[in-house]
Parts: C-alpha cells; sequence; structure tokens
C-alpha cells in the first residue's frame, strides 16, 4: 500500500488528504505550514508520495521539506495532466482550477464537464469532450460577499453563512443571506443554462466548502463532491511521481 499526501493550499485554509493507494482515508484542515506542523503531519503518516497545489505565498521552507522527506510533485503549469490547456497564457491558470479539471476528466471521460468551485471565489471551469481546458470563469465567494458588505457600507453588519433562510428577509440579516445566497444560486443556475444551450452530453459537478450553503437552494440537478480537487491531485500525482 502506497500513502500519498495532497495538499491543498487556497486563500482561505490550507488542506490535506491522505490516500491510501486510490482511496481517500482522511482530510484534514491545517493551522499552519510551518516546519514544525509539516513535520508532525509527515510522521503521523509517513507517506511515500506528496503533491501540493498552492495559490498562496506558502512557507517557502515547504517544498524543500516534502521533497526530502516524499517523492514530491509541485502542480503548475509544467505539469503533465490528461488534458490540454489552449488558452492565452496557459502559465496564469490557478493550481486549483488545474487540479478540477484533472478529476473532470479522470471521472468524466468523453464528456463536456463544467466544474463549479464554492471558495473564497467561485470558479467555472469547463473542460470539453476532447478533454480541453478552455476557460469559464471567476466570481467573487459567499464570504467575500459578505464581508464586501460590511466594509464598504456603514451600518451594515457582517454576517455569518447560513443555508437556513427566507426568500424574503424580515430583517437585515436574513435580507443580506437572501441576496447573497440566493443571488449566488441564481447566478449559478444561470451559468449551467447558458452552458446547457451551448453543449450537449453535458455534465457538471460542484464542490468546494460552501456546497452545504448553496446546494439545496439550486434548481439545476448537480453531483456534489467536496473532495474532488483532492481526487485531482492524487490522479495528477500518479502520472507525475509514477
Amino acid at each position: 500500500m502506497t500513502t500519498t499526501i495532497c495538499f491543498d493550499f487556497g486563500n482561505t485554509r490550507k488542506k490535506a488528504a491522505v490516500f491510501h493507494d486510490a482511496e481517500i482515508k482522511e482530510v484534514l484542515v491545517l493551522p499552519d505550514d510551518t516546519t514544525e506542523s509539516i513535520t508532525a503531519l509527515l510522521n503521523q503518516f509517513n507517506p511515500q508520495k506528496s503533491i501540493l497545489s498552492s495559490v498562496i505565498d506558502h512557507n517557502p521552507q515547504l517544498e524543500e521539506q516534502l521533497a526530502s522527506r516524499t517523492k514530491f510533485h509541485k502542480l503548475s503549469h509544467l505539469t503533465k495532466v490528461a488534458f490540454t490547456t489552449p488558452v492565452g497564457k496557459p502559465e496564469s491558470i490557478g493550481a486549483d482550477r488545474l487540479a478540477l479539471c484533472a478529476a473532470a476528466t479522470h471521472y468524466y471521460p468523453g464528456k463536456n464537464s463544467l466544474v463549479i468551485a464554492l471558495g473564497t471565489c467561485i470558479t467555472y471551469n469547463f473542460i470539453n469532450k476532447y478533454h480541453e481546458f478552455i476557460g469559464g470563469g471567476i466570481s467573487p465567494g459567499l464570504e467575500m460577499r459578505l464581508k464586501s458588505l460590511n466594509y464598504y457600507t456603514a451600518k451594515l453588519p457582517l454576517v455569518k453563512a447560513s443555508g437556513n433562510l427566507p426568500l424574503m428577509g424580515y430583517d437585515t440579516e436574513t435580507n443580506i443571506l437572501s441576496g447573497v445566497v440566493l443571488g449566488m444560486a441564481k447566478e449559478i443556475d444561470g451559468f449551467i443554462d447558458a452552458y446547457r444551450e451551448k453543449y450537449r452530453n453535458f455534465n457538471v459537478v460542484l464542490t468546494g466548502g460552501d456546497i452545504v450553503y448553496l446546494a439545496s437552494h439550486l434548481k439545476n440537478r448537480i453531483f456534489a463532491d467536496p473532495d474532488l480537487i483532492f481526487k485531482g491531485l492524487y490522479a495528477i500525482s500518479e502520472v507525475n511521481n509514477p
């Protein structure tokens, strides 16, 4: 049995998933990426392989540390993947989006797939049936929208995210939740409808930490997989860390 640790460092959280062969065993939220924290994690699981997807300025010692203890790969535009990126600047594609596209081509081969990731930002990632990542969209995520209403106004409060909300708000908090959460749901449904008008044999996957707030408010039937990015990272690791 081979143990692989997949690291996903986003703008909001640093997370890791532990795989035994191809089976995901545990997902952890890391307190930080200090040498001490990573050493404790490596000692606990003793992985043979590791892969890092990072969209932040992480600890500069991290990559050297992982390379010294495991067979390590850092996800970048130079990574070998099972899809092509015929866009203007492939080097500008975020590592997280590459991992999501890898998962889509691995689990849904030969299909037009729209992967919608709900994190700090919402990313819409379209991979066609020829396994070409041809783009998508980026918009503010749930927490960013809630914080912006508080930051850019004099009196609106910072509201905690919730999926339990009315269509018509009855006080300031529920008005904000209705506008933000249901507004996001309408945005997502609108994008799905627009893609569906253009493409057939169409597949939609929803992932990311904010699924719990949005999924029940979408009119479109969507397959939700909160661990999709880790599955994509594992698939990439197997190609680049044989």
